[in-house]
């Protein structure tokens, strides 16, 4: 009997053990336990997202994970990060109020939870923003041009003393860039909400800004009404209509979202299914994947309807402004029956109107043109 007792004991101090290891152990990434100095006190609970985290300390401290990218601690305004502080996290010291803003899809989440006075700086000029309100502020100069993500002004960034430069993945690209703004002491966060696969992920990323702006209670009503939007919607019955999102690259590829990508998702909330529903890996980061023309047009071929991404190259104003870039298209169903559709401009800028998009698709597959707001019949 007490070699049975013995045995049990080490099985179950076995299996505590290998518990412990695979949360991570004091030492590890996800770990809660990054300074002698900070009590934890309990994470965010998020409803979609997973490509970020949240985890809350006492005194008002909170850890920001985000994937691929990296650790932020958010030091309260008064207070000082500790000084034994896990070398990988990088310090958000608030006040954060002098921010540049270079991944544009992030600014109307600043817009709905009224921060926009914590931006500064915009790697946009004023005539590339299709959101009139960004507009009026930097014709106000209340947010100026501050050169694009590959190119700062490093001089004007520093003479007002930016504390935050918000990135999307792009920055990537231009590693240098990322590097100089840190050696000036200017923490870089990159944005991952697009890699989001749940539309609702992408959005309840309004609340970690809402967390660094100390608006939090501006960001939760901000994604409230808009999951309040998608419950609405996700009602609709399917339509059983196919439909084909995707833009012409400048070498004659065509680009379509990955299957594992939000867009489609929403496709299929409004009550359709996306053509390309085995494209991409699921297990990578990229959103898109770039087709020969012959392998897209196999693809979509018998889709109901074609959406024509504008955001990348402008929007089209006509059929024959699609056919220029490739006259195989001519012979797509959805070309053919006149089911042919364009974004506008703005649609990825608005990344708080999801739900209205969503109610777009929809209307355009019960075939009201009617009350579009992102979407336009090409003629």
């Amino acid at each position: 009997m007490k070699k049975k007792l013995t045995a049990l004991f080490l099985i179950v101090s076995m299996v505590i053990s290998m518990a412990a290891c695979g949360s991570g152990g004091s030492d590890g990434e996800n770990s809660t336990e990054i300074s002698s100095e900070l009590t934890f006190d309990h994470s965010m609970e998020l409803k979609y997202a997973r490509e970020f985290s949240v985890d809350y300390y006492q005194d008002g401290f909170a850890l920001l994970t985000i994937a691929k990218d990296g650790r932020y601690l958010v030091v309260p305004e008064g207070k000082t990060a500790p000084e034994d502080l896990k070398d990988d996290i990088v310090v958000l010291q608030k006040p954060l109020d002098h921010i540049y803003l270079a991944a544009s899809a992030v600014m109307d989440m600043f817009l709905k939870m009224d921060a926009l006075d914590t931006i500064r700086f915009s790697a946009l000029k004023q005539n590339s923003w299709y959101i009139g309100e960004i507009r009026q502020v930097m014709e106000q100069g209340d947010i100026l041009y501050a050169g694009s993500y590959s190119a700062p002004d490093y001089e004007k960034i520093l003479a007002e003393q930016c504390s935050l430069a918000i990135e999307n993945t792009m920055i990537y690209h231009t590693p240098e860039v990322k590097e100089q703004l840190t050696k000036f002491g200017i923490p870089v966060l990159v944005d991952y909400s697009s890699y989001e696969s749940e539309p609702l992920g992408r959005t309840e990323w309004v609340r970690l800004y809402g967390l660094l702006t100390d608006r939090e209670e501006a960001a939760d009503a901000a994604f409230e009404e808009q999951v309040k939007a998608f419950e609405e919607i996700s009602e609709a019955e399917p339509s059983g209509k196919t439909v084909a999102f995707f833009y012409i690259t400048s070498n004659g590829e065509v680009n379509v979202r990955s299957s594992s990508d939000y867009l489609p998702t929403m496709i299929e909330m409004a009550g359709g299914s996306y053509v390309f529903d085995h494209v991409g890996d699921e297990d990578s980061a990229t959103s898109t994947v770039s087709l020969p023309m012959e392998e897209f047009y196999v693809g979509a071929k018998d889709a109901d309807y074609v959406v024509y991404n504008s955001t990348i190259d402008g929007e089209l104003s006509s059929i024959d402004d699609l056919l220029a870039k490739s006259s195989l298209l001519s012979n797509l169903k959805a070309v053919q029956e006149g089911n042919v559709y364009c974004t506008t401009k703005n649609l990825y800028q608005s990344s708080m109107e999801l739900g209205t998009i969503i109610s777009d698709l929809h209307k355009m597959m019960a075939g009201d043109d009617s009350s579009l707001t992102y979407l336009y019949r090409l003629e």
